[in-house]
């Protein structure tokens, strides 16, 4: 699984200087794959605000994930919020597995070690990088306690 993962990281690195080098970021958008509207996503005068997924080569983005439903709870919400994303990337043709980096937002820092209880484990044995950031004044958008987002490889 590590090998995978390097493998898929080495990829990202080489996409990057290839786009890059041959000066198409601007075009980038040609490059990616728009898979992933989904329903749930706010809708604005008939256009989307953003997909669900999309895919550049052989990775996934996954957009992030929230729970705006009860019970308020750090455990119930990350849990929503894992099986939101696990479904977004077998939709996407990949799965939690493949996962190599997520970003955690949480609306309050006191739920770190809740949050952390169901996360545990819900990526394989080999878990992927991950950032985990408090929101500011506001807090995570919605009712959500918490929100995720990741890139996999396919």
């Amino acid at each position: 699984m590590k090998t995978e993962r390097r493998t898929a990281l080495k990829g990202i690195f080489a996409s990057i200087v290839g786009v890059m080098g041959i000066g198409l970021v601007s075009n980038s958008k040609s490059m990616a794959s728009q898979s992933g509207a989904t329903t749930n996503v706010p809708a604005l005068d008939e256009a989307p605000l953003f997909s669900g997924n999309t895919k550049l080569g052989n990775l996934v983005f996954i957009a992030g994930k929230g729970a705006h439903v009860a019970p308020f709870t750090i455990a119930a919400h990350t849990d929503i919020v894992l099986k939101e994303l696990e479904k977004e990337l077998i939709k996407a043709g990949s799965s939690m597995e493949k996962v190599l980096k997520v970003t955690v937002y949480l609306n309050d820092i006191a739920d770190y070690k809740g949050m952390n209880e169901v996360y545990k484990g819900r990526f394989g044995m080999t878990p992927p990088v991950r950032s985990t950031i408090a929101v500011a004044k506001g807090g995570v958008p919605g009712d959500s306690l918490v929100e995720m987002d990741c890139i996999a490889y396919i």
